[in-house]
């Protein structure tokens, strides 16, 4: 068996890590549009600007002749994008319908004569009314089924999403330190000769562009939901485990690359994939701090009320 530096085990471990926290990154947005029925909290063009990016690091993993497993999970990658995507414009298309019927029924019924004290606060229009947390009260209509989280109080419920998310990631980590651990017993994973790749600087200049492109497109992806996120001055419907499992992700896959070796030569080779993981991680926690932020202003306004 050949000898397993204390760098080279923590390399396997960071990129298997990685490699687990990137094919759960997007089930909790799915569970989370799923559960509310709507999509409203995801910026489309987050999700579109993401997907090209998948697509970019598909092509250059090909191009590059990249290991099959990594193809492999970019394919996987793109599959998992689309259905977001899918998902997204299904419920916007179908919550479109549902709030135009509702806007025309409540045109045909609305009239000078209705007096002003029988009108809700959403008739009457005042700034504000009209929040993303249009959602939860759309969930509140008799006519929709209530969520069964709705009957937890409200003193467990803030304790519930940390401990769930707590959880799944330390179950990310365990299966992905187990993962290396089978592998590497079973000479699936061996370790890579540092130098490896090093002599591939400039050599495929088409691969390269496509990676600094990919790096480009993750970065620029989450500005869209940073602005809409600021300017509704709220995160509901958005999955704080996505964002989470996002930066894990990140921070393990340039770890697994800073494990492996630190040369020069090494990390101008693997420098858009450092740009796009490492780079992206200060956007999901300006995201972190969104959430904070703007669940303690929410906290605020109902203590108000």
């Amino acid at each position: 068996m050949v000898d397993l530096t204390p760098h080279e085990a923590l390399s396997g471990i960071s990129g298997s890590i990685s490699l687990v926290s990137w094919i759960f990154v997007l089930v909790p947005q799915l569970l989370e549009n799923y559960q509310l029925g709507s999509a409203d909290g995801v910026s489309l063009a987050f999700i579109i600007v993401w997907f090209i990016g998948d697509l970019a690091n598909f092509f250059g993993a090909i191009w590059a002749g990249l290991v099959p497993t990594v193809i492999a999970l970019a394919v996987y990658f793109i599959i998992a994008d689309a259905v977001l995507l899918t998902q997204c414009l299904y419920y916007k298309r179908v919550n479109a319908r549902q709030n135009l019927t509702a806007d025309l029924t409540q045109s045909d019924t609305d009239n000078p004569e209705q007096p002003l004290l029988g009108r809700r606060p959403s008739d009457i229009g005042l700034p504000g009314s009209r929040r993303r947390s249009s959602v939860s009260i759309k969930r509140r209509d008799s006519s929709l089924p209530t969520p069964v989280l709705s009957t937890i109080p409200e003193e467990e419920g803030y304790v519930r999403p940390w401990v769930k998310n707590t959880i799944c990631v330390v179950a990310v980590c365990a299966i992905g330190t187990a993962g290396w651990a089978i592998a590497w017993k079973a000479h699936l994973w061996v370790p890579t000769p540092e130098d490896s790749g090093a002599d591939d600087l400039g050599e495929n200049v088409g691969a390269e562009i496509l990676g600094y492109l990919s790096a480009l497109l993750y970065l620029g992806a989450r500005i869209p939901q940073i602005v809409k996120n600021f300017r509704e001055r709220s995160c509901e419907g958005l999955s704080l485990l996505f964002f989470i499992l996002s930066l894990l992700g990140n921070l393990t896959y340039g770890g697994g690359i800073l494990f492996h070796s630190v040369s020069k030569q090494y990390l101008l080779v693997n420098t858009p994939w450092l740009i796009g993981s490492l780079g992206t991680m200060f956007e999901d926690v300006l995201i972190f701090v969104q959430f904070h932020i703007y669940k303690k202003a929410a906290e605020e306004d109902s203590a108000v009320e």
